[in-house]
């Protein structure tokens, strides 16, 4: 990173990232500071251990951390039972001469083995699956393949729920939801004589809800910052087609897919405004972004339930507006180190994070929750039943722009912003405002938003409060 840095880049992509460390002893986190110092705007993988709660990588502020969700793009292949009924997947093999005539359905788990359930190489020893469709995916079908299958059904786990993947496959397969699999499943379990086809039908475009959020995107809280909603943002990130080293393409689905998209977003933003930080890249890119899928309904996750924050972030990019936020929260390395120092890190981590001595006690620290991000977190409960939250604004719109604040209050809080107007007198003029958030209710935990709206733009901050009791 620091070698890239010397070399005069404008953003750093990186596809990579492990578990939740400490600031001082991620090394990507410490990289990522010295970036961000240089005016180097940094794009991570958030990373693919969702649905599971608190499983993110690259948790830094100073970092873009990037969530995955869907395209309106499926690459079809639907499955027809002997009983008629037909079910959707994906796959990215579709072949030309392969007949669409029934052939006879086994479950791999039949024999009770939890291997051959998960088509784990070798389990089918001794389990006839010739002329039948049944520990990686493609692994699986190379294991249906190798024991005489002609065809896979590969089903989600109920964790995945309805997020599918279009792989390249080495033999005929379809990767359907949990729902579609458990009927499947029945389907074989209630018929003596169980039958299935594949129609491959190629690439359908329009597809909905889309964009959804993916059942492998990492979700929050942040482990290393609960104080700073993480993940930032979503972009598409499943069934992704591209170059690939050795063969014409490939279809990979990843938060290391949707992290590139965000790098180039990033690096479109910089050509047209060389003068703006990383931090202020960032902010248009999360206040810009939509909360709605193409069918204006709220984005989805795996469940077709609404993504909460921890799953989306601000939302799910949108190039076009982000170039034009009008308004940012702008950050710079100094303020990272406050916000350090008020995490309660001692002199000596944030010194080996800044890479020169800091001392925390010569500076002045400011909780999480005021570091000027683009979203809001706010803890209360207890003892604690209210709170106030400090952010300023950088007026990078029109000389003369007035803004009204509208804010969406989490359930069982009451939330007011002061002042309720900014007003604008020039480029780049910043203006400070507070919002008082009341408890007034609540338990667990809950989401709103705050948007500064002027006739020309909507600067939307997501609002996440956690309850503690």
């Amino acid at each position: 990173m620091d070698a890239a840095v010397a070399d005069g880049v404008d953003v750093l992509s990186l596809s990579l990232g492990g578990p939740s460390l400490p600031f001082d002893e991620d090394t990507i986190a410490v990289g990522a500071f010295g970036a961000i110092e240089k005016g180097v705007f940094v794009s991570c993988a958030a990373g693919n251990s969702g649905p599971v709660p608190s499983t993110l990588s690259n948790e830094a502020p100073w970092i873009l951390t990037v969530a995955a969700s869907t395209m309106d793009r499926n690459i079809r292949v639907t499955v027809m039972l002997g009983n008629g009924l037909s079910f959707d997947g994906e796959s990215i093999f579709q072949p030309n001469s392969f007949p669409p005539a029934l052939y006879p359905l086994v479950y791999a788990g039949a024999n009770g083995n939890p291997a051959t359930a998960l088509c784990a190489n070798g389990s089918f020893d001794g389990f006839d699956v010739k002329g039948n469709g049944g520990i990686a995916r493609l692994e699986k079908g190379a294991a249906v393949l190798s024991a005489g299958g002609i065809g896979m059904i590969l089903a989600n786990q109920a964790t995945d729920g309805y997020s599918t993947l279009a792989d390249a496959h080495v033999l005929p397969a379809s990767h359907v939801g949990f729902a579609a699999g458990d009927q499947i499943k029945a389907y074989i379990n209630s018929s003596s004589n169980p039958t299935s086809a594949f129609l491959f039908k190629g690439t359908i475009l329009g597809t909905s809800p889309a964009p959804a959020i993916t059942s492998f995107s990492s979700r929050g809280p942040s482990l290393a910052s609960p104080g700073i909603l993480k993940p930032d943002i979503t972009g598409p990130g499943v069934s992704v087609l591209a170059a690939w080293p050795g063969t014409t393409f490939n279809i990979i689905s990843g938060t290391s897919m949707s992290t590139p998209h965000l790098s180039g977003i990033a690096a479109l933003i910089k050509s047209a405004r060389p003068d703006w930080s990383p931090a202020a890249i960032k902010s248009a890119i999360m206040t810009t972004a939509s909360v709605v899928d193409h069918s204006g309904k709220p984005i989805v996750n795996e469940q077709l339930l609404p993504a909460d924050l921890f799953a989306i972030g601000a939302g799910h990019v949108n190039p076009v507006k982000a170039s034009n936020p009008g308004l940012v929260y702008d950050l710079s390395a100094d303020d990272y180190i406050a916000y350090l120092c008020g995490l309660g890190y001692a002199s000596k981590q944030v010194s080996v994070i800044a890479r020169r001595t800091i001392d925390c006690s010569a500076v002045s620290s400011i909780p999480e929750k005021d570091l000027n991000y683009p979203s809001i977190s706010v803890t209360l409960g207890g003892n604690t039943t209210y709170a106030m939250v400090e952010r300023r604004v950088k007026n990078v719109g029109n000389a003369g722009s007035t803004y009204w604040a509208e804010v969406g209050a989490p359930y069982g809080t009451y939330a007011r912003v002061h002042p309720p107007v900014l007003r604008f007198n020039y480029v780049n003029q910043e203006k400070r405002f507070f919002v008082v958030f009341k408890m007034v209710g609540g338990g667990g935990g809950s989401q709103g938003y705050l948007k500064w709206v002027s006739v020309n733009h909507e600067v939307r901050s997501p609002i996440s409060i956690t309850y503690k009791h």
